[in-house]
């Protein structure tokens, strides 16, 4: 079976407007890769595409799930096929409990009611990985929670979901070093041989925890460089000037 998540030549247009003006980008499961970019290069677009959001349209080239065309599945669809989206700014559900939302979430994710002391034994497990109170569970979903709350939930619906291939829109944005540390631990617990991860990021911080083998940056719609870890560290040094001036016609 072809294992990997690849994304082939893809434009994408917003109310008529070109954004992703042909990416390229294939993530093999046991891989992490970063992709990094200044603002209004196309990142979040990247990600809101692949999991299929409406706002996004495709106007050119495939999303490829383990061989499968998926650009005209729904996001339900793609979900249970194994793809997983942290956003980076979590909505809140008003009336709905964390426990009920995930639990149906799974059941879904699994296609079968799965035991229900099996899964609040997993969840036990996961929460305490990401030091999470047991209170949580009984909260409507994110909501009056804080920054960095939500995304640890994010990152809870990763681990209990357990997606093939994951992509992470700025988890890190508007984490303190003690939460960062937290989130980091529990995507590294995912970290594996049955799971590609791609994390979209600004700062070079969170790769300071969560080592990618591959990292792109994306400038104007296209991925122009790729690299290993280093190039994390020259960006957080030098900026996306040289990068940016690099792309400009002379």
């Amino acid at each position: 079976m072809n294992e990997t998540l690849v994304i082939r030549n893809l434009r994408v247009s917003v109310e008529d407007k070109l954004i992703l003006k042909g990416v390229n980008l294939t993530v093999r499961k046991g891989e992490v890769h970063a992709l990094m970019g200044p603002n209004g290069s196309g990142k979040s677009t990247l990600a809101y595409t692949i999991m299929g959001h409406p706002k996004y349209t495709v106007t050119g080239g495939q999303i490829l799930l383990k061989g499968e065309d998926i650009h005209e599945l729904g996001t339900d669809e793609r979900a249970r096929k194994g793809l997983f989206l942290a956003f980076q700014y979590p909505c809140e559900v008003p009336g709905v409990r964390m426990a009920n939302f995930l639990r149906l979430a799974c059941n879904g994710r699994a296609g079968r009611e799965l035991d229900v002391i099996e899964f609040y034994d997993k969840l036990e497990k996961k929460m305490k990985v990401l030091d999470m109170d047991e209170k949580f569970m009984k909260r409507y979903l994110n909501e009056g929670f804080s920054g960095g709350e939500k995304k640890r939930n994010e990152i809870l619906q990763m681990m209990m979901l357990e997606p093939e291939f994951a992509v992470m829109d700025e988890t890190d944005s508007g984490l303190d070093i003690d939460a960062l540390k937290v989130v980091s631990q529990g995507v590294n617990q995912l970290r594996g041989p049955g799971r590609g991860i791609l994390i979209i990021t600004h700062y070079e911080r969170i790769l300071r925890y969560i080592n990618p083998d591959l990292i792109h940056i994306l400038v104007d719609g296209k991925i122009v460089k790729s690299g290993g870890p280093d190039l994390a560290a020259h960006l957080e040094e030098h900026g996306y000037d040289w990068i940016v001036k690099d792309q400009v016609p002379a």
